[in-house]
């Protein structure tokens, strides 16, 4: 998933659930593919709307007016979002090229988990030669830290914060006025 704003230079990149399997990117993977009866052939069973004998589910389990419709994960990408257009708003220039990701667990969690290590809640990578830098939030580690809604999205604006402070080498109180103020 690519959001691109207004602002030229400015991309925010959260990882892509599909990204892994095979044909997720091909043009026909959409198209059903149909025979001579004119049944979808070529997609598995759950992918199919309506079982073989034309029963099953017509339609939206939960239109996408209903709040129910977004996962807790499409939620969490909104709140990072979120922070990170608010931080290139108030910086600007200075954020423009840095990508912004989403990952579920910190890589090597088993291993802090057995050295009783608290696990980070994000990370940040510099600059290659090739891309540029990556401010990475795990998304079930903030989500356990916090208790409601509001403290996930206070939460997870801190993490963005402090990791694009790390980033910039300046105080995250410098960079983010409301900073840890709204407890």
């Amino acid at each position: 998933m690519q959001s691109s704003h207004h602002d030229s230079g400015f991309t925010v990149r959260l990882a892509d659930p599909d990204a892994g399997r095979p044909g997720a990117g091909s043009a026909s993977a959409g198209a059903p593919a149909t025979g001579a009866t004119g049944a979808a052939k070529g997609k598995s069973f759950p992918q199919r709307r309506r079982n073989r004998h034309g029963r099953g589910l017509r339609g939206e389990l939960m239109l996408p007016t209903l709040p129910g419709y977004r996962t807790r994960s499409d939620r969490f990408d909104d709140l990072v979002l979120d922070s990170a257009q608010r931080l290139h708003d108030i910086w600007g220039k200075p954020l423009d090229g840095v990508r912004f990701g989403v990952d579920e667990i910190p890589p090597g969690l088993e291993r802090l988990v057995a050295d009783r290590t608290p696990a980070p809640m994000g990370s940040y990578s510099p600059a290659t030669a090739e891309e540029g830098p990556v401010i990475t939030l795990y998304r079930r580690v903030v989500e356990q830290s916090c208790g409601s809604r509001e403290e996930l999205q206070d939460l997870v604006h801190d993490v963005v914060v402090e990791y694009t402070a790390e980033m910039l080498g300046v105080p995250p109180e410098s960079l983010d006025p409301v900073y840890r103020r709204r407890y």
